[in-house]
């Protein structure tokens, strides 16, 4: 490579030669001795002028080149000043060809050697045209090497440096004796290259290497290191490479070509980062996840270490109040990153600067400005500080940078303060639903109960799903789930509203498809259209529900659906399917029929009933969910209901739903046949004393106190003589022993006795009163064939004297 370029050396700067193209074509040499008679002829003087060498060796200059050529009165005075170096000088001059035209030429003389007959002369002679792109090639080398701002180098097969111009030693602060025969990389040590993804790479002669290797060039390669010029700031370079080759077309280098690019590179860098952080900061609606995004954007993009700090409020989802001069600021750390240690120790030391930063709600620098403290302020109050920290011999921060650290604060502030709104306003309606929901379920006799609710993660909020076990007349039991749509506060107020209102239809003893029709009617009209200047933020249009009644004595349930998943039976023997149930559609449309149906569930079987939150998400179909439950409650055994629950919600729900869902499970059993005593009474009023005979002895049978069976007796007489007075035949009268007892006769009438208060001159009407006064609850069930009056006296009723004296009866 150095021979390549001093073979070409022109004498005009270090190591600058002219183009061999240039030099080459178009120009004829001759040799002329000291009587200035041609010695020498070349072949490119012979195309250039047409004379063989036989014509014009011996004979005189002038007689070839014209009449007192200026080249030869040059030599003449060259000659007598004694002068023997080469003057580099071209003489425009009009030339006769041999075929007689005149052809314009630069001429230039110079000294061969001396000798004891005098000097000889070497002629140059060149076509102008030639002479042109000569003198522009010597222009544009020489401008390339003193005052192109453009970084030239050329290094060789080794990747080792060969030769730079002046722009390198300027800029770089390096000079050629110093940069020669080294690497890019024993120059500037801390230099890398960046790639488009911003990483940095070490290995900064890979593209030198590529483009020797292979001969394609290499566009636009962007390198970033300090420089010895400067050495407190780095510098970003745009690098192109191309190999060089000699005129066999064997490689012998490479010429690199840079521009610094510092301030358009750190102003892209800027915007790319801004537009990166619309995308990544506040991905989900988490506090401390929100805070962890702004880390990781600018760490170490931006800055070597960062720490995100909020005010306590702020994670409790409350409002924070301003801190004044000289208060106490309760910071809590919730985002942390450090590209090394020693940037990560300064960041833990900025106590003051955040507190002055909180006080003054503008931004903080310390430490040479290598230290910045960013207000993290949306919407009025400031909710805590972002710390920045760059470690040399990285550019402390300069207004641009504080700006845009503000901008990137600013925006994490306002994502921040939604994750604060949506913890609060997730928090008031969790608790909302929590409130509204069962938080303990009774336990009926006959059967066991576990129950499970999930509620909804990430921005869904709670939903409105729920469910309920509700105690009916005839130790029976109501069970209900149901979903509604939507989420949020909303969604639970209003399955508050509608398991309230099912709560009281089911106290009306109610048969499940005629209670849903009833609630289809509630929904509708809740969702008719109101006037305009009602704001109507409770339709409950779109809810599902399941409701179904089992009666432990007979082992009957009956069930019916508006537009919800069917339930899934498990019995005793493994099995585990959807229960065959007539769909209904949901709530909310009116008019449309729902059908129920009755079943006879085997001992020990188990009912689940649930949402399609449990069954069903984005990556799962909700028949797959369906198969999943069936086969979970297979394996569950006899065992306790609550593993159970536990082993569904692990295998159905792995991770946290993204829908709430609900699961309410149910083993159900029978009463044994020793509780319930049942008899036939007839239509006499002389079978009333029969009756209470009948019950007296199944109460001493059982072990019952004398002031309940003396309760029971009372209410048996009062309500057989009802039935048998004012009812129709059959009359059945029925004991069941459960907590406390359950007395019910049923007759073929379907009218129902009223309680009302009687006068003092009134003969009758107090017999329900004071079935009512000793009684813990009682009403009517209608059936289909006829209605059932039913009471329950507690295991220790109320003390009768005071009963009777409040209605003024002596005892």
């Amino acid at each position: 490579m150095t021979d390549f370029l001093n073979s070409h050396d022109t004498g005009q700067g270090q190591g600058i030669g002219t183009s061999p193209c240039y030099l080459l074509l178009g120009r004829a040499t001759a040799v002329l001795d000291s009587g200035l008679r041609f010695i020498g002829w070349s072949p490119e003087a012979e195309r250039l002028l047409g004379y063989r060498p036989d014509h014009v060796l011996g004979r005189p200059a002038d007689e070839i080149l014209g009449e007192s050529p200026v080249g030869a009165w040059a030599l003449s005075a060259d000659r007598k000043s004694g002068r023997s170096e080469p003057t580099g000088a071209y003489e425009i001059r009009s030339v006769r060809h041999r075929d007689g035209r005149t052809v314009n030429v630069g001429l230039s003389f110079d000294p061969l050697c001396h000798d004891q007959a005098g000097p000889a002369w070497l002629m140059v002679a060149m076509d102008v045209k030639w002479l042109r792109l000569h003198a522009i090639d010597q222009a544009m080398l020489a401008g390339l090497y003193r005052q192109s701002p453009f970084q030239l180098a050329v290094y060789d097969s080794e990747a080792r440096v060969q030769w730079i111009n002046t722009a390198i030693e300027k800029q770089v602060g390096v000079s050629l004796e110093e940069a020669a025969g080294r690497r890019l990389s024993e120059i500037l040590p801390d230099g890398v290259l960046l790639t488009q993804d911003g990483r940095t790479v070490r290995d900064v002669e890979r593209p030198i290497r590529h483009a020797l290797r292979t001969g394609e060039p290499v566009i636009d390669v962007r390198y970033r290191s300090t420089t010895r010029a400067d050495p407190h700031h780095q510098h970003v370079w745009s690098f192109s490479y191309f190999r060089l080759q000699d005129d066999a077309g064997r490689p012998i280098g490479v010429c690199e070509a840079g521009l610094d690019v510092t301030d358009s590179y750190i102003a892209r860098q800027r915007l790319a980062l801004l537009s990166r952080a619309g995308g990544s900061i506040g991905r989900t609606l988490d506090v401390w996840r929100t805070a962890d995004d702004l880390a990781e954007l600018v760490v170490p993009e931006f800055a070597d270490a960062v720490t995100v700090d909020l005010l306590e409020p702020v994670l409790r989802g409350q409002e924070p109040s301003p801190v004044g001069p000289g208060a106490e600021a309760d910071l809590r750390r919730v985002a942390q990153r450090a590209r090394d240690t020693a940037a990560g120790a300064v960041a833990a030391t900025l106590d003051s600067a955040r507190l002055r930063c909180l006080t003054d709600s503008a931004p903080v620098t310390s430490a040479a400005a290598r230290a910045l403290v960013v207000p993290l302020t949306a919407r009025g109050p400031t909710l805590g500080v972002a710390s920045f920290v760059r470690s040399a011999p990285r550019d402390p921060f300069d207004p641009q940078e504080i700006a845009l650290a503000g901008e990137l604060a600013s925006r994490t502030a306002v994502c921040v303060d939604n994750a604060r709104r949506y913890a609060r306003e997730h928090a008031t309606a969790l608790m909302l639903q929590r409130d509204l929901l069962p938080r303990t379920l009774p336990q009926p006799a006959g059967v066991e109960i576990a129950h499970r609710y999930l509620p909804a993660v990430g921005p869904a909020g709670v939903g409105g799903d729920w469910y309920d076990v509700i105690p009916l007349s005839g130790a029976r039991v109501g069970l209900v789930v149901g979903d509604v749509v939507g989420h949020g506060m909303g969604a639970a107020a209003t399955m508050g509203r509608l398991r309230t209102t099912v709560a009281a239809l089911a106290a009306l003893d109610l048969a499940p498809d005629e209670l849903l029709a009833r609630l289809d009617d509630l929904v509708a009209r809740a969702g008719a259209p109101q006037s305009a200047d009602v704001e109507d933020e409770d339709q409950a249009l779109g809810v599902t529900c399941l409701y179904a009644v089992y009666d432990p004595v007979s082992r009957h349930c009956v069930m019916a659906r508006a537009g919800h998943p069917p339930p899934v039976l498990a019995t005793p023997d493994g099995r585990a399917e959807l229960v065959n149930l007539p769909s209904g559609p949901p709530l909310g449309l009116g008019g449309l029929p729902f059908e129920s149906a009755d079943f006879e569930l085997p001992e020990g079987s188990m009912l689940a009933l649930f949402t399609d939150g449990l069954v069903e998400s984005r990556r799962r179909d909700i028949d797959l969910g369906v198969r999943a439950l069936c086969d979970t409650l297979s394996r569950s055994g006899p065992g306790p209901l609550e593993n159970t629950c536990d082993d569904i919600v692990t295998e159905l729900l792995p991770q946290p739903p993204a829908d709430d869902a609900a699961l309410l499970l149910v083993r159900v059993d029978a009463l044994a046949e020793h509780l319930v005593a049942t008899w036939d009474i007839p239509a006499d009023p002389g079978e009333v004393a029969s009756a209470r005979s009948l019950a007296c002895g199944k109460l001493a049978e059982w072990g019952v106190g004398d002031e309940t069976s003396f309760v029971v007796e009372l209410v048996v007489s009062e309500l057989v003589t009802n039935a048998i007075r004012y009812g129709v035949a059959p009359v059945r009268l029925r004991l069941i022993r459960v907590r406390g007892l359950i007395v019910e006769v049923s007759d073929g009438g379907h009218t129902s006795p009223h309680l009302r208060r009687a006068a003092v001159e009134d003969e009758g009407g107090r017999g329900l009163f004071l079935v009512a006064q000793l009684t813990e609850r009682w009403g009517t069930r209608y059936t289909p064939t006829g209605k059932t009056i039913w009471t329950e006296v507690p295991p220790a009723p109320g003390k009768l004297p005071g009963v009777f004296a409040a209605e003024g009866f002596s005892s």
